[in-house]
């Protein structure tokens, strides 16, 4: 009849509609991988007073850092653990209309633990368990954007055993096998059609390897090369849930609860990193990092459903969307100061690149250029130490003017960390 051949028409349209507004669920896979491009650096206390600089072998957190580092850890046996506190702050203006809102993210809560033991003279083993791209993302739940997201949560979980043989005197070789488990929540809204969509719980995993070569050609000077190979994290039982009108059900092709299953394959990109820690005086030594990270790898982000026809590739269940992300540099400068065989001082600063430009720009992700001030304490008693450390990233603010989204604006963010470690050196 001609009211049934109108509503099938207006069921199309909807459903083209709903495809423009689905685009932005690649953006899922971006926080599955690598939190949105950007790596949080908080998998040492210690490390990060001195700006998470990496030449540092006096417990078993070197682990994660460059496993080749454990051949040069004092004591035989190291334990050591700790956790941060993130607080964050992303705000957005549209300057052309005045409207302005601001993220109302909870605190993070990274944390990491690992544990070194030397088998023998020149062979040691280790494990490292650290949570270094996991955050909350949660704006109000009207604002510009809110087609794009409400909330975007990530956790994500690196099991990482390790092998360190010492070549000689002055340098060893390290390996390391890298496990990743992952876990994202997303909310956004679909305001057209007085719904919203969700992904609760979507899982992925991948494993990757570590390589690192540990120098110390003087009692003054460590040197520490270091590589992270690409990890190709798997999600393969995503479940996505259409908030929205029974009646686009069947158009949309998702099952009677409005549901649809997906599949993705995501490269979380490589890293290199060369670090030294030069001993100035017996109290007082000065370190540097440079992290290399290959961004460019992470061009284009794929999603495939099941039976959902939300698509915009030739198959319609394809969803790609391209990402034009770019290779990142971070340079790390630290010191630390021995005041009394007690208490060590420590500063430092360091710079780290977003991966990716204003055009395109990712709220439910958002990334800046940071110049980060961190600082912190030291305490030793005898074989077990206390470490205190926090920094401040004064982060440069962003144009936003990412076509592909429509989303337009200036935002500007801030951050606080603070951690405590204990580390346990018993022979």
């Amino acid at each position: 009849s001609a009211a049934s051949d109108v509503y099938k028409r207006q069921i199309k349209v909807k459903t083209r509609n709903m495809r423009k507004i689905l685009l932005p669920i690649t953006l899922l896979a971006g926080t599955l991988a690598y939190a949105g491009g950007f790596r949080v650096s908080l998998q040492g206390v210690k490390q990060l007073a001195m700006a998470h600089t990496s030449a540092h072998t006096e417990d078993a957190s070197v682990a994660f850092f460059n496993p080749a580092g454990m051949s040069f850890i004092p004591s035989k046996l190291s334990v050591v653990a700790g956790g941060f506190g993130v607080a964050s702050k992303v705000s957005y203006q549209n300057l052309d209309t005045g409207e302005a809102y601001s993220t109302e993210n909870p605190l993070g809560t990274p944390i990491y633990a690992a544990v070194a033991y030397k088998v023998v003279d020149n062979v040691s083993v280790g494990f490292s368990f650290t949570t270094p791209f996991g955050s909350t993302v949660q704006w109000p739940e009207k604002w510009t954007g809110d087609e794009i997201v409400t909330k975007m949560s990530l956790k994500s979980y690196f099991f990482q055993p390790a092998v360190s043989v010492k070549m000689a005197d002055w340098m060893s070789v390290g390996l390391s096998y890298m496990y990743v488990k992952g876990q994202v929540d997303w909310d956004k809204k679909l305001n057209k059609f007085n719904g919203s969509l969700n992904l609760k719980d979507t899982k992925a995993s991948g494993h990757g390897l570590g390589l690192g070569f540990y120098f110390r050609p003087t009692e003054k000077l460590d040197v520490s090369v270091a590589y992270r190979s690409p990890v190709i994290v798997k999600a393969n039982d995503g479940v996505v849930s259409f908030n929205v009108s029974s009646a686009l059900y069947s158009a949309l092709k998702v099952d009677a609860n409005g549901q649809d299953k997906f599949k993705a394959e995501l490269p979380l990109v490589e890293e290199y990193t060369i670090g030294a820690t030069y001993r100035i005086t017996p109290k007082w030594q000065v370190s540097a990092d440079f992290n290399y990270t290959g961004w460019s790898r992470y061009d284009a982000l794929t999603l495939d459903f099941e039976n959902a026809l939300i698509g915009n590739q030739k198959d319609k269940t394809v969803l790609k969307n391209p990402k034009n992300f770019k290779n990142t540099q971070t340079w790390r400068f630290g010191t630390q100061y021995q005041f009394t065989d007690m208490i060590a001082g420590r500063l430092g600063y360091y710079y780290d690149q977003s991966p990716y430009q204003d055009k395109d720009f990712i709220p439910e992700t958002p990334s800046f250029d940071n110049n980060v001030i961190t600082a912190g304490i030291g305490l030793k008693f005898n074989k077990f130490n206390v470490d205190i450390s926090g920094g401040y990233a004064f982060m440069k603010r962003r144009n936003s003017m990412n076509d592909n989204l429509g989303f337009y604006g200036q935002l500007k963010s801030k951050a606080a960390y603070f951690g405590l470690g204990l580390s346990y050196n018993p022979f």
